[in-house]
């Protein structure tokens, strides 16, 4: 046992009855009242004193919100998209309000189902320097976005790209999604080759 006094690095702690790990995501108290939580990752479990075991502290490293970053929410940015950052602060237990999951974009797909703790991540942002990771991602559609799994797509059976439902309706295209699908570029070069 340490002497009285000395830090000691843990591997777990308890908040609420509920116990959390190097690892995990936690919703962490906002500084304002009415604000989202904020949302870290803890790095590190320190105790402060070997004699007061409610003394500890947590290392995270935040996750931000599109709308708390340079440049803002974007229409590709989905409901439950977080950046990952290199900011880390070193927070009281008892800050903590509940467990979360961030996931990355692949395994948050793949959820059976989604609850309200669970976010996902694809992109890194570095605050102090304002820039992104990637800094540029593949766009679809017509309207040349970066993916956002909140909106559905269909794919064009002919040229393999990707068309948002909503940005077909508002061209006048019916689409089901039972049905087989044919972009206009597509159509349109179809019926040029049976022109010719």
């Amino acid at each position: 046992m340490p002497a009285k006094g000395k830090a000691k690095i843990l591997t777990r702690f308890y908040q609420h009855g509920t116990e959390y790990k190097i690892g995990d995501t936690a919703f962490i108290n906002p500084d304002q009242p009415c604000a989202p939580p904020f949302i870290g990752k803890i790095k590190q479990i320190m105790q402060r004193s070997a004699s007061d075991i409610d003394e500890v502290e947590l290392t995270v490293a935040w996750y931000y919100r599109p709308e708390e970053a340079i440049g803002g929410r974007k229409a590709f940015h989905g409901h439950k998209e977080l950046f990952t950052s290199d900011h880390e602060d070193v927070i009281h237990k008892n800050t903590i309000l509940g467990k979360c999951n961030v996931h990355t974009l692949r395994n948050y797909e793949s959820l059976q189902r989604i609850s309200d703790n669970d976010y996902f991540a694809r992109f890194s942002y570095k605050p102090a320097s304002k820039e992104f990771e990637p800094d540029r991602v593949p766009v679809y559609c017509t309207c040349e976005l970066p993916y956002n799994p909140d909106l559905p797509m269909i794919m064009c059976d002919q040229c393999e790209e990707w068309y948002h439902l909503k940005c077909l309706e508002d061209r006048n295209n019916k689409v089901e999604l039972q049905q087989s699908f044919c972009c206009d570029q597509c159509k349109a070069k179809a019926k040029k080759a049976r022109v010719e």
